[in-house]
């Protein structure tokens, strides 16, 4: 799925977001208002972020200074 950036938010970008952040899986997800297992589930591959999950990883990246994700 394509983010807003033209970007997809696939899941090794998620995963790197996630490393350049210093986050685990719950703080990711606690950020996003998501469950710990949805990020697990988008960093394995089982699942894809829907819309607004992909606004808001675009928005974090962007408020933390992060626009080079993997």
């Amino acid at each position: 799925m394509v983010g807003e950036d033209g970007r997809e938010w696939n899941a090794a970008r998620i995963r790197a977001l996630r490393a350049r952040l210093g986050a685990s899986q719950q703080e990711l997800a606690d950020r996003l208002g998501t469950r710990q297992q949805t990020v697990s589930e988008w960093e394995r591959g089982a699942s894809h972020p829907r819309r607004m999950a992909q606004r808001l990883l675009t928005m974090l990246a962007e408020a933390e200074g992060v626009y080079e994700v993997a």
